[in-house]
């Protein structure tokens, strides 16, 4: 009986040091290429917002508090978990002639740069994605969107990418990047972005 009410005091002991103890801390990490980025942090009722690199906010005893910490910092706190993180997506979009697979001599190039990239990652998960300007209908757009996701899918496998790393799928004139009007041909939205994670 006694060795219970130990443990049962140690438990409290432990739950009363742990409510002292902050219970959440945030930090706005940088984004890839400078890009600007927030997070908000909410505690109760009170709300900050995080919109600078290595912002921070604390969520303890006393309530939501902020601070500014450095790299250095999160390396020495964070290092390990940072280190586990898979690797950031990167996209690579490739442009194609209009109304067929086949791609630009500009986008010939750059399938070389993206399977750099595809070799990097340990176990790379691609995901290709085929897109058509807004000439034709939704059925013939698909149709030639597959056929340019299925082509790019090809030409990684033939490559050496594992053919049960890459998915191709279409989005046809669905997603355009520069939006138009139904029927006009926008050398831009004839692409397919490739996702490598």
């Amino acid at each position: 009986m006694k060795r219970s009410l130990r443990a049962f005091a140690a438990l409290a002991a432990l739950a009363l040091l742990a409510a002292c103890a902050p219970i959440t801390n945030a930090v706005l990490l940088p984004e890839a290429g400078g890009k600007s980025s927030a997070v908000a942090v909410t505690h109760g009722d009170k709300q900050v917002v995080l919109d600078q690199p290595y912002a921070a906010a604390r969520d303890g005893a006393t309530g939501l508090t902020t601070y500014t910490t450095t790299e250095a910092e999160v390396q020495a706190r964070y290092g390990d978990a940072l280190a586990a993180q898979p690797a950031r997506a990167s996209t690579f979009t490739l442009y194609f002639v209009e109304g067929k697979d086949v791609l630009t001599d500009a986008s010939r190039q750059l399938v070389e740069r993206t399977l750099r990239e595809i070799a990097q990652r340990p176990v790379p998960d691609v995901l290709v994605v085929g897109h058509t300007d807004a000439v034709g209908s939704h059925a013939s757009n698909d149709a030639l969107a597959q056929q340019r996701a299925d082509f790019i899918r090809g030409e990684l496998i033939r490559l050496g990418v594992p053919a049960a790393n890459v998915q191709a799928i279409a989005r046809g004139k669905r997603a355009p990047v520069v939006p138009t009007a139904d029927g006009v041909a926008e050398p831009r939205n004839r692409r397919v972005e490739i996702i490598v994670r």
